[in-house]
């Protein structure tokens, strides 16, 4: 598929487009986006190496995240460079509630506990690759031209997460279990957050106006 195909199957796969308020506020905070990018861009990595160790005897799983890890630390020294070339210092924040609060909703058992970590990185990338199309028109050409080269890889992680849950589980299993997933998702984003981050909500200006 091409980037218009994958981006348009992402968006219908997640079920809601990210509030323009948060692309307002990351307009607002472009220092902290491009920090807090590249966390996600290392907690991607991260999160890959850890399935990795904990589930050895997957072989495809392995191949697949390996591949997966290697893009997501090529995508963080390509976000830290555009710090630096932007004299962006990188300092610590605090983590968004987002992926935290997602995989809270993992089951605890195996397999079911592999699956739903699974699904749940498929939710994240495709998040990730919606709202860096969703960045992309409103930034300056350098930045917004980087995001729109990450769609691809972006779009092909989510579909990696999902195929491989439904390998280790079945169709039928993910069909069912990804509405109450994707149901949660929609909360998280639509909801307001007091700190803009990467995957926050709507600022909290705006639950003030309703």
């Amino acid at each position: 598929m091409n980037a218009a195909a994958d981006l348009a199957a992402i968006q219908s796969f997640l079920p809601c487009p990210t509030p323009h308020a948060w692309v307002e506020w990351a307009l607002l905070n472009p220092e902290t986006l491009l920090i807090d990018h590249a966390n996600c861009e290392k907690k991607a990595a991260s999160t890959a190496l850890n399935l990795m160790y904990r589930y050895v005897d997957h072989y495809k799983l392995l191949q697949k995240l390996s591949r997966l890890a290697r893009e997501e630390l090529r995508h963080f020294e390509q976000v830290i460079a555009i710090m630096r070339a932007r004299k962006v210092e990188y300092r610590q924040l605090s983590a968004a509630r987002y992926a935290g609060a997602l995989r809270e909703q993992v089951r605890t058992h195996e397999p079911a506990r592999l699956v739903d970590t699974l699904l749940v990185g498929a939710i994240i990338e495709a998040r990730s690759c919606e709202r860096f199309a969703a960045l992309a028109p409103e930034l300056d050409s350098e930045l917004g031209d980087f995001y729109r080269s990450l769609l691809k890889s972006e779009a092909r992680h989510f579909t990696d997460y999902l195929k491989l849950a439904e390998e280790i589980s079945s169709k039928q299993e993910v069909t069912a279990r990804l509405p109450k997933l994707l149901e949660y998702e929609s909360v998280l984003i639509e909801r307001p957050d007091t700190e803009f981050r990467f995957h926050s909500g709507v600022p909290p200006v705006i639950s003030q106006r309703r």
